[in-house]
């Protein structure tokens, strides 16, 4: 009796002669369980344009005697992506206004940086004295710190949004010296 026993091991020991099966093997097998949501697109902000240095160049301590005086604006590019037609209905928190379309996104733009002392509209640069910065969005109005600004109609296709960097003068005593200042943004799409 115990001969039958070995014979019938050792038959399932031969290996198969057509392909193998592992469907009893342990650790051959597996589940994949894929969910997900299509959601609607709004557009984002490109990687050239999350980080940028900004060189607004010499100002001569000269061409800014006068409290308010300006230097030379620099044009600051924010290059959205994979902005997609769709309906927005934005109210404006400055003005109240609506701003209304049936195919075109908008989005509102906040920068977040410290005020000029004398001046909160101007954003307080480090290194020197005098000197702040004004930025203005793409319709030219002042940009106010830590608020959302004017929403922004996208035209899908071309989704670029220019703002602007001016040095200007401040109450404050004129110092000559290189400065540097750093504003955060973030985009909303309601």
């Amino acid at each position: 009796m115990m001969v039958p026993l070995v014979i019938g091991a050792s038959f399932s020991l031969i290996p198969a002669a057509h392909s193998a099966d592992n469907s009893e093997v342990e650790g051959a097998h597996g589940v994949l369980r894929v969910y997900g949501a299509l959601t609607e697109s709004a557009c984002r902000l490109a990687m050239t344009s999350a980080w940028q240095d900004i060189s607004l160049g010499d100002t001569g301590t000269g061409k800014l005697r006068d409290v308010g005086a300006r230097g030379t604006p620099v044009a600051v590019q924010l290059r959205l992506e994979d902005c997609l037609p769709g309906p927005a209905a934005n109210r404006d928190d400055r003005s109240g206004n609506l701003v209304w379309s049936a195919d075109q996104p908008a989005v509102t733009v906040s920068f977040i940086a410290p005020a000029d002392v004398d001046n909160p509209q101007l954003v307080q640069v480090q290194g020197t004295s005098g000197l702040a910065l004004r930025v203005t969005d793409p319709l030219g109005q002042d940009v106010r710190l830590g608020s959302r600004g004017t929403p922004l109609l996208l035209s899908p296709g071309k989704n670029e949004l220019t703002y602007t960097v001016t040095p200007e003068r401040t109450k404050a005593p004129l110092e000559a010296g290189a400065y540097w200042a750093q504003l955060n943004f973030g985009l909303s799409y309601d």
